[in-house]
């Protein structure tokens, strides 16, 4: 069981894997935003304890695609997870390391380890360069799932017939463009007609 340190642990830990605050987390399930705030944790000058609901709970997890074994797998600090294939992001747009539909295929490949990858395709890549900041460090690992449909909102892994591969957040989506919004305010948006992708891949997790 669950005690209440470890379930606000892994309410804080949700919102980091997604890149949000407690309070971001929380309007993206579409929830009050101070729902998970620290300070409404503990209640009556300290005196007692607030838990989340669990529906509210249940709405953070849907938001973000966790399922609560991976949530208690959060909050308790357990390594569940298993072996995805990495690559340095300068890499990707090399030709041998994907094929037509974004799968990872060819060698070069190392192994790193990732809970709550339920994907069979999914790889890592490991950023470089400073165009993803603040949001991306160079370092920083992110897990990229190509099973999985990206929405609104996502942020993904886009792959050009040009060869361009580029990390952003995938601000719209149409059935003949897409626009992805830059995370660097010092690099422009992209407007990419649909005809002109290669693929697109949902990001599914960052160790930052």
């Amino acid at each position: 069981m669950l005690t209440h340190a470890q379930v606000w642990t892994g309410v804080d830990r949700l919102a980091a894997r997604a890149g949000l605050t407690p309070s971001g987390l929380a309007r993206c399930a579409g929830l009050d935003p101070t729902t998970f705030n620290p300070s409404k944790r503990v209640i009556d000058r300290g005196s007692r304890l607030r838990w989340p609901s669990t529906e509210s709970l249940a709405k953070a997890l849907a938001a973000v695609r966790v399922t609560f074994e991976d949530f208690a797998a959060l909050a308790t600090g357990a390594a569940i997870g298993r072996s995805v294939p990495l690559i340095g992001f300068a890499q990707a747009g090399a030709d041998g390391f994907f094929d037509d539909a974004g799968f990872p295929v060819g060698q070069g490949w190392q192994e790193v380890t990732f809970p709550g990858v339920e994907d069979t395709h999914a790889y890592a890549l490991e950023i470089s360069g400073e165009s993803m900041l603040p949001v991306f460090r160079p370092g920083d690992r992110i897990v990229v799932a190509p099973n999985e449909s990206p929405r609104r909102g996502d942020r993904v892994v886009v792959k050009t017939l040009a060869g361009e591969v580029m990390v952003k957040e995938l601000s719209v989506l149409r059935p003949d463009h897409i626009i992805l919004r830059s995370f660097n305010p010092d690099y422009e948006d992209r407007r990419i007609r649909v005809s002109e992708l290669a693929w697109m891949a949902r990001v599914v997790w960052a160790s930052q």
